[in-house]
C-alpha cells in the first residue's frame, strides 16, 4: 500500500511517499526559516502563503523523484492539527481534493503523533510500549506509549518548551531567529564556568518548567560588565547544561516509574548533539536503550505523517467530503 504524507502545521512544506512494503520511497521538504528570519519568529498569514505557493511543485517534484504516479497512491494522510489554522487548511484541502479525485481515502494525522512514531522508520526502532520525550519549540512532553493510538501523557511543561527556552535564551544572546542551532554550535566552546538553575530536577513528578532558566540567563547577562563572545559562549554551555540535564533525569525516572527499557526521542530539539550523548550515556548505564530519528526527521516532516497513516490504515479509513483542522488538540 503507498500512502503519500502531507505535513504543513507550521513553517515547513513536506511532503513524503511511504510503501508500507518497501518503506519510505522518497521525501521532500522546504523550510520557512529564511522567511520568518527577519521578523524573529514565525509570521502564520506569510507561513500559509508560502505553503500555497509551493506544495504543488514539491508534490510534482516528489512523484519525479520517486517515479511513483499520483494514479497508484492508495491512500493520503495529512495532518490534521495541532498547528497554524491556516498552515494547516492548505494542506488538508489539497489532501481531500486530491483523494477525491482518485477515489481514495484520507488519513487525518495528529501532528505529535507524527513525531512519536519518526523514530520507527529506522532500522533499529523501538517495539511498543515504550516511553517517547516529545521535545520542540512548541511541546516538552513524557509520553507512555503503548501501542499505535494510545499515547498517555505523564510529563508536560508548565510554561515554557524546552525549543522555546532555546529559542529565546539564543536571542538574549544576540544568536539571532531560529536560535536553536546557533545557541548549540556556541556552547561547544564554552567552558563550565557558570553554574544555571535544574528547574524541578528533584520533584518526583515528570514536569518541566524553563521560564526560570530563560530568566537566570538573562540576569546573569545583566550581570556582565563585557559581554564577550567567550562569556556568551560560556552562558551558551551553562544553559544547554542545564537543560539537558533536567531531560534526561526526568527521562529516566519515568523509565524506572513504569518499568520500561526504551526511550524514544523525537522533535526538533532531538537533533541537540548534547542531549542525544547524555541520553545515550546515562540510559547505558542502566543497561536501558534510547531511539533517535535521523537528524532530517526530527524537524516537521512529511515522512512521518506518510508513516503513520499507513500505521492507521485499517482503522482510520475515510472516504466523505467532509474535513476540518484542529489548531489545538490533545494528543491524549
Amino acid at each position: 500500500m503507498l500512502v503519500l504524507g502531507i505535513e504543513t502545521s507550521c513553517d515547513e512544506t513536506g511532503l513524503a511517499i511511504y510503501d508500507s512494503d518497501r518503506g519510505l520511497l522518497g521525501h521532500i521538504l522546504h523550510s520557512q526559516v529564511n522567511l520568518h528570519e527577519a521578523y524573529g519568529g514565525v509570521v502564520p498569514e506569510l507561513a500559509s502563503r508560502d505553503h500555497i505557493r509551493l506544495i504543488l511543485p514539491l508534490l510534482e517534484s516528489l512523484f519525479n523523484r520517486t517515479g511513483v504516479k499520483k494514479e497508484a497512491i492508495d491512500a493520503i494522510a495529512y495532518t490534521q492539527g495541532p498547528g497554524l489554522s491556516g498552515a494547516l487548511l492548505v494542506g488538508s484541502s489539497l489532501a481531500e481534493a486530491l483523494a477525491f479525485s482518485l477515489q481514495i481515502p484520507t488519513i487525518p494525522i495528529h501532528h505529535l503523533e507524527g513525531h512519536l512514531l519518526a523514530p520507527l522508520l529506522e532500522k533499529n526502532a523501538p517495539s511498543f510500549p515504550f516511553i517517547a520525550l516529545l521535545v520542540s519549540g512548541g511541546h516538552t512532553q513524557i509520553i507512555h506509549v503503548k501501542k499505535i493510538g494510545q499515547y498517555e501523557i505523564i510529563g508536560d511543561t508548565l510554561d515554557d518548551a524546552a525549543g522555546e527556552a532555546f529559542d529565546k535564551t539564543a536571542q538574549l544572546l544576540g544568536l539571532g531567529y531560529p536560535g536553536g542551532q546557533a545557541l548549540s554550535l556556541l556552547a561547544e566552546k564554552g567552558k563550565p564556568f557558570f553554574e544555571l538553575p535544574r528547574p524541578l530536577i528533584h520533584k518526583k513528578d515528570l514536569n518541566f518548567s524553563f521560564s526560570g532558566l530563560k530568566t537566570a540567563v538573562l540576569y546573569l547577562i545583566r550581570a556582565q560588565e563585557n559581554l564577550t563572545d567567550e562569556i556568551k559562549a560560556d552562558i551558551a554551555f551553562a544553559f544547554q547544561e542545564a537543560i539537558t540535564e533536567v531531560l534526561t533525569k526526568k527521562c529516566l525516572h519515568a523509565l524506572d516509574q513504569y518499568q520500561l527499557k526504551q526511550l524514544v526521542v523525537s522533535g526538533g530539539v532531538g537533533a541537540n548533539k548534547q542531549l542525544r550523548q547524555k541520553l545515550t550515556t546515562e540510559l547505558y548505564k542502566k543497561n536501558y536503550e534510547v531511539f533517535f530519528p535521523r537528524l532530517e526527521f526530527c524537524t516537521d516532516n512529511g515522512a512521518m505523517i506518510a508513516f503513520a497513516g499507513a500505521m492507521r490504515l485499517d482503522t482510520s479509513l475515510k472516504y466523505d467530503l467532509a474535513f476540518s483542522v484542529k489548531p489545538r488538540w490533545q494528543l491524549a
